[in-house]
């Protein structure tokens, strides 16, 4: 998918365009992880609408807490799973997002090293 060392730099449209992908896949990754929490927040406690456990859902990822804490052990063992559970995925979108971006600028960087011998 990346240029090797090789190879030129590759276009700014081009570089754009894997920019983009980067970011959808990353979106997507945040709207499954938001999913598995609403759906595993009304499967458990099952007196919830679907638009409470999405918004709890959506606190819970952004790391400002439950909106509507459950009263049940069940409820709290699985926000804390989701919890965590997110924090890796926050991690891993950051990951995917950054990784474009440096990996330009590390080959910019072989580039210009191999001009200057």
């Amino acid at each position: 998918m990346y240029e090797s060392k090789n190879m030129p730099l590759i276009s700014f449209c081009a570089f754009l365009k894997r920019m983009v992908l980067h970011f959808g896949v990353a979106s997507l990754l945040v709207i499954i992880t938001l999913i598995i929490g609403a759906v595993g927040h009304v499967i458990i406690d099952n007196s919830i609408d679907w638009h409470d456990a999405a918004l709890n859902s959506a606190f819970i990822a952004n790391g400002i807490g439950p909106y509507i804490v459950p009263q049940d052990i069940s409820g709290k063992i699985f926000f804390a799973i989701y919890g965590m559970f997110t924090s890796l995925i926050f991690m891993t979108t950051l990951g995917v997002v950054l990784a474009p971006i440096a990996h330009r600028i590390l080959h910019r960087f072989h580039l210009d090293n191999e001009e200057t011998q």
